[in-house]
């Protein structure tokens, strides 16, 4: 178990398991060290990255703990360029001061949203309500303008059906005049002074008159109209019940727009207004910072180990090797 440890202390960290092997306790206690170390920042960075794609990213759990994966892997990669640096660089180290404190202001920022999530809500409901107060009155003119429109139209349809009916009332009919011309034969007898008679046939045009009742043709009108009157009725009561469900709609909607920026604002506006939630994440945020840079002050403040020697014992054997060839190389060429 002992050397299963070690093996693991040695994937995290960079350092080679063949190397170290043959190194004393010392260099062992210093992988042991940066291992628990790495073990901490690990574990946190992996609950931070699950929890804002979970949260943030409103993804599945798998996608989730990839994330977490994912920062801990960039984690991993930060520490050991301290790790595994040969050199006590005061700029490499200020760059990582740097940085351990952006990552411990991030760190505690996700946490913090995290502890304080029901007063993030108390806080939210009261933004909500301020946002939904300021917007509710201009949609609500807009639909009610749209609303009184539509009365004016429904009662201008309603006018136009009473005169009409008005109008079928009096007149529920209309006559036709035909009229319809005939010729037909007239006899006409003559008597002479012999006192003999003589018929005489003349054509003579008929004309007559004839008057037909029929329905008032306006009568079709009245269908169409009161299907116009029943749709725009029918877009009357939907503007009310928009009306009614306004305040929910439009309490959807500025929640629907609501992310991490929007509970960042909110939890700023909580820090500014509560001395205990500003002690607490000051902790939280000293605590983040205090594990990001623990592995560099163990380096800054441990000297030299006999791996770090083997190290540069190695380095110097294959610089003497290079030289070497690069000697025998002329030689050859004569």
């Amino acid at each position: 178990m002992k050397y299963r440890w070690i093996k693991f202390g040695c994937f995290l960290t960079g350092y080679k398991y063949e190397v170290l092997q043959g190194c004393s306790e010392i260099a062992h206690r210093a992988v042991k060290r940066y291992t628990a170390a790495l073990m901490i920042i690990c574990i946190l960075w992996a609950f931070i990255g699950y929890s804002f794609v979970s949260k943030y990213l409103a993804a599945e759990w798998y996608y989730s703990i990839l994330g977490g994966v994912l920062f801990v892997l960039i984690i991993l990669q930060v520490e050991r360029q301290i790790i595994l640096s040969d050199s006590q660089s005061k700029l490499k180290y200020g760059v990582r001061a740097f940085i351990a404190l952006i990552m411990a202001v991030i760190g505690s920022i996700i946490i913090d949203q995290i502890i304080f999530r029901e007063d993030i809500k108390h806080k939210e409901l009261f933004e909500l309500n301020a946002q939904v107060a300021s917007l509710l009155p201009a949609r609500e003119r807009e639909l009610k303008a749209q609303s009184a429109e539509t009365d004016r139209t429904i009662n201008k349809k309603e006018a136009e059906r009473k005169a009409l009916v008005d109008e079928l009332t009096k007149n529920p009919t209309i006559k036709m005049i035909g009229k319809l011309s005939d010729v037909i034969a007239v006899p006409t007898v003559t008597t002479d002074t012999n006192k003999r008679t003589t018929t005489k046939t003349n054509l003579v045009r008929k004309t007559a008159v004839t008057i037909n009742s029929i329905p008032n043709p306006k009568m079709s009108m009245l269908a169409p109209i009161d299907a116009q009157i029943k749709e725009i009725r029918a877009i009357k009561v939907d503007q009310e019940n928009r009306i009614l469900k306004l305040r929910d709609e439009v309490t959807q909607e500025a929640k629907a727009n609501s992310g991490f920026l929007f509970e960042l604002q909110l939890m700023y506006h909580i820090l500014r207004d509560s001395g205990p939630a500003l002690f607490v994440w000051s902790l939280w945020a000293l605590l983040l910072l205090g594990i990001e840079i623990f592995i560099m002050i163990n380096k800054m403040t441990h000297g030299e180990t006999d791996y770090d020697a083997t190290i540069q014992h190695h380095m110097e054997l294959q610089k003497r090797k290079l030289k070497l060839l690069a000697m025998q190389v002329p030689e050859v060429n004569r």
